[in-house]
């Protein structure tokens, strides 16, 4: 499968299968679909086809180019990758290993964001707060069922987690005392709405926390729209500044500004350009996810718009690297060389097997997005996982059962996307969420456009 396209000044073709990008010439670029299953065209007939445009002796040299580049692998590959689904499945259901849990700390929240899946913090439940003894079940559930892996993920997630912030200091506490024994490494992440963010908070997050996670919308009046706290009032001109201090003392890394955009500021890449130029460094903006029936969910007819913000973006981020101002822009981010392992980009995030969420009661779920929905509770945190069944249906679901994924170039990055979106648009978790997958072949092919002119600069 090979997938063109132009960005700015460059014709750029991605051979799906081999990974390999190629910025071609514009006679080289109209030449890679003509000869797709005709490598021996003859330059006559190419030229034919090209209505004379170009002289057989130009054809006949990039004719050549590309047949070496298919001779090399790095074009009009075939996909091999269909026949190792089967064997890291059956190795992933033998090893039944956990490598990161998303631990709900806390469901109950000080904000009322207009947007929140989980309900203003309670998951469609009662507010409730995780207690310090089912925090250390789940730390030494991950730890018991984490094999020969070291490195173990654990995000402090809500609601928000700083309301039962004594509960996460001591079950890090806990943590550094086992992974001593047990030969773990914990890499904790605190995700947080800044409301009660603190300076004792900031010194402990960054003795321990690996990432912190933001929540910032952009603009002024986008944040607050969306973001209001439990009076009705905005919440921007409260936490930003803690979260500037935050970022500072983290010289610029490991966090991430984390803000949601919807049919409310369809211009999302002002806001991204917005929380840049107040000196945030790492930055992610991601689209709403929301029933039609909400205002502010994102259409089908808002694509076009979104689509061009993003050209917008990956054209500003280049003139802003250019010059010296970093900018990171957490989708555009993709590993041209090396990238995840192959059972990764046929995977995906491993949600309802290597991935878990824990409830504040202890109960075990495929992911944060399903929790509360009781027809996806894989266990809890004593007995572990005893709905086999809905854990090896997850195992099951990858880039090849999911029939759009098969004829899409960008399967290899994102993996076959998010489970949560697709069944929750179609009911089905090999199915698909339309807008996401638009918005994210786009990104790929801006991420891609990224890479290809700072290289140039290099």
């Amino acid at each position: 499968m090979v997938h063109r396209f132009k960005s700015g000044k460059f014709n750029i073709v991605l051979d799906v299968n081999s990974g390999g990008i190629h910025l071609m010439d514009e006679l080289a670029y109209s030449l890679v679909p003509l000869m797709e299953g005709r490598l021996n065209a003859s330059a006559d007939e190419l030229h034919a086809k090209l209505n004379g445009s170009y002289s057989i002796e130009e054809i006949k040299e990039a004719a050549d180019e590309i047949r070496t580049l298919a001779e090399e692998g790095w074009l009009y590959t075939e996909d091999d990758y269909e026949k190792y689904v089967e064997v890291f499945q059956e190795q992933k259901e033998k090893e039944g290993i956990v490598k990161a849990l998303c631990l709900h700390i806390a469901h109950d929240c000080n904000l009322r964001c207009r947007y929140c899946f989980a309900s203003k913090g309670d998951y469609h439940g009662e507010r409730s707060l995780m207690d310090y003894t089912v925090g250390k079940k789940a730390l030494d559930f991950l730890m018991d069922n984490s094999g020969g892996r070291v490195n173990l993920e654990v995000d402090f997630f809500g609601g928000e987690p700083t309301l039962n912030f004594d509960v996460v200091k001591r079950l890090v506490e806990y943590g550094r005392k086992e992974e001593k024994r047990r030969n773990k490494r914990f890499r904790f992440t605190l995700t947080t709405n800044g409301l009660l963010f603190n300076d004792d908070v900031l010194e402990f997050a960054n003795r321990e926390m690996d990432n912190l996670v933001l929540s910032l919308d952009g603009r002024k009046e986008v944040h607050d729209r969306m973001r209001p706290n439990v009076s009705g009032s905005g919440s921007y001109d409260s936490v930003l500044p803690k979260f500037l201090k935050a970022a500072e003392s983290r010289n610029q890394e490991r966090y991430y500004v984390r803000g949601t955009y919807t049919r409310y500021n369809l211009d999302f890449a002002r806001d991204v350009l917005h929380l840049n130029d107040l000196g945030f460094e790492q930055i992610s903006v991601e689209p709403v996810v929301a029933d039609l029936s909400e205002p502010y969910a994102l259409r089908e007819e808002d694509i076009p718009e979104l689509l061009k913000q993003y050209d917008i973006l990956a054209e500003e981020i280049v003139k802003r690297r250019k010059v010296g101002k970093y900018i990171n822009f957490f989708h555009f981010m993709i590993d041209l060389t090396g990238g995840p392992c192959l059972a990764k980009r046929l995977s995906g995030c491993g949600a309802g097997g290597e991935y878990l969420a824990v409830t504040p009661k202890g109960d075990l779920y495929p992911c944060h997005q399903f929790v509360g929905d009781e027809r996806f509770k894989l266990g809890d945190v004593e007995q572990g996982i005893v709905n086999r069944g809905l854990k090896k249906e997850f195992g099951l679901s990858n880039v090849y059962t999911r029939p759009e994924c098969r004829k899409c170039f960008a399967k290899f990055f994102c993996s076959g996307g998010c489970s949560a979106n697709a069944y929750h648009f179609s009911g089905d978790l090999n199915g698909q969420y339309r807008i996401g997958c638009e918005l994210e072949r786009k990104r790929v092919e801006c991420a891609i456009a990224v890479h290809a002119a700072l290289a140039e600069e290099e």
